[in-house]
């Protein structure tokens, strides 16, 4: 069992909807909260069937709690992979965008080249 701290309660107040603070409204201590070993703990000297449904209960959600945090940092890590891919990615086309410029300027400099006169004989085709 721990005592949360002043952020958690406030945290815990919006999502429970429980009345806003003020004078008298509530007590001046923060609240204590129970971890995963310490409600197995909890049923061992609990032995009323009500104490087990409950129990079961916040064992099951200790359980989906777990489930989400690892699927979560299956999503974080698929996150990162895919930023990784993408800055390889953003890389390459900044490579060909450049090379790209390079060839263009290349292709205007031969083009902006003044036609040489041809020498020899010219036919009226011509």
């Amino acid at each position: 069992m721990f005592r949360l701290t002043a952020d958690e309660d406030d945290v815990l107040r919006s999502q429970i909807v429980i009345l806003n603070s003020g004078r008298g409204k509530y007590g001046k201590y923060l609240p204590h909260a129970f971890t995963e070993l310490g409600v197995a703990m909890l049923s061992s000297v609990l032995k009323s069937s009500r104490a087990v449904q409950m129990n079961i209960g916040i064992m099951r959600a200790f359980v989906r709690m777990r489930e989400v945090v690892a699927s979560n940092r299956a999503m974080v890590a698929r996150i990162e992979e895919l930023e990784y891919g993408r800055s390889r990615t953003t890389s390459a086309i900044e490579v060909i965008l450049e090379e790209l410029g390079h060839v263009a300027s290349e292709m205007k400099a031969l083009k902006d080249h003044p036609k040489k006169n041809r020498i020899g004989f010219r036919s009226n085709n011509d």
